[in-house]
């Protein structure tokens, strides 16, 4: 059950009858298109999206991002999401998203990713111009002491008794 630590970000999305797999819930690439409209949401209400991206010919890349699919969704679930900044610097922002189903309340996935500050000209990270910087140390200021979700930083593998 969501706990209220952080706000819910984005809007409400569902889950598309067209999106389910033959196991009859969400396919695991939607569960990164849900994810992938919340966080443009975010940056958007940020100041980092497609309104910067007109004006300063920057943008941001996905470098890496790590799923973890805790409960199935199926058509016509309505899910909510938090975000949260675990961590960030000159150039890259380091955040994670947990997916909540609205109606019972229970967590069904997590995305963890790290994005990097590009010129979409040269198509090299570089450092963010200071307001920007501003607005997410902003967010980051007030993330910063939360505790992250259980699986941030996990590593994917088989655990055995011994390692």
């Amino acid at each position: 059950m969501h706990d209220g630590r952080l706000p819910f970000a984005g809007t409400v999305k569902t889950v598309e009858d067209g999106w389910i797999d033959y196991n009859g819930h969400l396919n695991m690439a939607y569960y990164g298109v849900l994810f992938d409209r919340t966080v443009e949401e975010v940056f958007d209400e940020l100041g980092l999206g497609r309104d910067y991206r007109a004006r300063s010919n920057c943008s941001w890349f996905s470098l890496a991002a790590a799923f973890h699919y805790l409960r199935e969704l199926k058509a016509g679930d309505e899910v909510g999401m938090t975000f949260q900044l675990l961590d960030m610097d000159a150039k890259r922002a380091h955040f994670i998203l947990e997916m909540y189903h609205l109606r019972d309340g229970y967590r069904a996935a997590t995305m963890e990713s790290l994005a990097a500050h590009v010129d979409l000209e040269a198509r090299r990270t570089l450092p963010m111009p200071p307001d920007i910087h501003d607005r997410l140390a902003a967010v980051w200021e007030k993330h910063k002491d939360l505790p992250p979700p259980a699986e941030a930083g996990q590593i994917v593998g088989i655990r055995r008794k011994g390692n």
